[in-house]
C-alpha cells in the first residue's frame, strides 16, 4: 500500500498544479495531515492561494468542502448550526452549520473571538459538535484548513494556545520565485476571477474508500525505538532551552511521531528514518512552543531556535 501511497501522493501534486503554480511543500503537508488526522494552519500574506490550494485539494480528493470566513461579528452558532422552533408543528429542527463537511476552510480564523473560535475545539479534536446537549458526529475524514494573515494585524485576535495545539502543522506560505510568478500571471492573467478548480480540469482522484485505505497504511509503518527517543529529546530539549519559556508538550511529541509515519508511508516506506523527523520539527511544533522574555527581545525566530535546538541533538544511525 505505501507505493500505491506514493503514487496517490504524486497524482494529488499533478492535480493541484493545473492551478497552484508551485507550493508542492504544502500539499504535501496537507497529505500528511489528511493521512495521519490532524489540521493544517496556514500564514501567509494575501493573494498567494491558500484558499484556492483548500478548495483543489478537496476537489481532487472528492471530500465535501465547507468554508467559513471569520469576521469579528461571527457567533458559534454560525459555525455548528442552531435549533430553530417550528410554530407550525410545535417542535425543534436543526439546521447544520457549514462545519458539518468534510474539509473546512476556516479563512482568516484569527479574526473573530476568541468565543467563537472555540466552537471549533470539539470537533478538531474529538470530530463531534455538541448542540443544545445533543452531540452529532461528523464525519471520520473531517479536516481543518485554517488561513491567516500576518500582515493586517488590526482586528485580529491571538489564536488561544488551546486553539493552536489542535493544529498538527503551522505552515508559513511565502511570495513565489520569479519563475513561478511568471507562470502565474500567464495562466490566470486573463481574469480577476478566481479560478474553478473543476473548471481548470482538476477530476477526482480518490474517494473516501482510498483515504481510509491510506490512513490504514499510514499504521502499520514501524516507528523504532531510536526514532521514538530522538522525539522525545527534541521535544524535551524546548523545556530546558533559555531561550524558550514554553516547550513541547507530550502530546506534540506524539503527534510529531504520527506525522513522521504519514511522511514515510508516502515516501514508500514502511518505517520512519530521523530526516522525516528533521523535516517535520517545523511546522509540527512552531506553533506550540513560546520565547522567553530575552528571546523577544533579542529579536530572536521560533524556526532559528528550533534548528539550532534540533541541529545539537544527535540522530540516530
Amino acid at each position: 500500500m505505501t507505493i500505491e501511497l506514493k503514487e496517490f501522493a504524486n497524482r494529488v501534486r499533478g492535480e493541484i498544479a493545473k492551478v497552484v503554480v508551485g507550493q508542492n511543500d504544502t500539499v504535501d503537508l496537507l497529505l500528511t495531515a489528511l493521512l495521519s488526522g490532524g489540521h493544517v494552519l496556514l500564514e501567509g500574506p494575501p493573494g498567494t492561494a491558500k484558499t484556492l490550494l483548500a478548495q483543489s485539494f478537496a476537489a481532487c480528493l472528492q471530500l465535501q468542502f465547507g468554508r467559513i470566513q471569520f469576521t469579528p461579528d461571527l457567533m458559534p452558532g454560525d459555525i455548528v448550526g442552531t435549533n430553530r422552533f417550528n410554530f407550525q408543528t410545535s417542535t425543534f429542527s436543526m439546521t447544520r452549520g457549514p462545519i458539518f463537511c468534510e474539509l473546512l476552510l476556516a479563512d482568516e480564523v484569527n479574526r473573530t473571538p476568541p468565543k467563537t473560535q472555540a466552537a471549533l475545539l470539539e470537533a478538531m479534536q474529538e470530530r463531534k459538535v455538541t448542540l443544545d446537549g445533543e452531540t452529532h458526529t461528523l464525519s471520520q475524514r473531517f479536516m481543518v484548513i485554517a488561513t491567516e494573515n500576518p500582515i493586517e494585524q488590526q482586528g485580529t485576535y491571538p489564536l488561544p494556545e488551546a486553539q493552536l495545539d489542535r493544529f498538527l502543522f503551522k505552515h508559513t506560505i511565502g511570495y513565489p520565485s520569479e519563475t513561478e510568478e511568471r507562470a502565474i500571471v500567464s495562466s490566470q492573467g486573463s481574469t480577476v476571477r478566481m479560478p474553478v478548480p473543476t473548471e481548470a480540469g482538476i477530476v477526482p482522484i480518490a474517494d473516501g474508500a482510498a483515504i481510509a485505505a491510506g490512513v490504514a497504511a499510514v499504521s502499520s509503518v514501524r516507528l523504532a525505538e531510536t526514532v521514538v527517543d530522538y522525539i522525545v529529546r527534541i521535544a524535551r530539549a524546548t523545556r530546558s532551552s533559555p531561550d524558550i519559556s514554553i516547550g513541547a508538550s507530550p502530546r506534540s511529541a506524539a503527534m510529531l511521531a504520527a506525522a513522521t509515519r504519514a511522511r514515510a508511508a508516502l515516501d514508500s516506506r514502511d518505517y520512519v528514518v530521523p530526516d522525516d523527523v528533521k523535516a517535520l520539527v517545523l511546522p509540527t511544533l512552531r506553533h506550540r512552543i513560546v520565547l522567553s522574555p530575552a528571546a523577544e527581545i533579542d529579536n530572536r525566530k521560533v524556526d532559528d531556535i528550533l534548528n539550532t535546538l534540533t541541529d545539537s541533538i544527535e540522530a540516530p544511525r
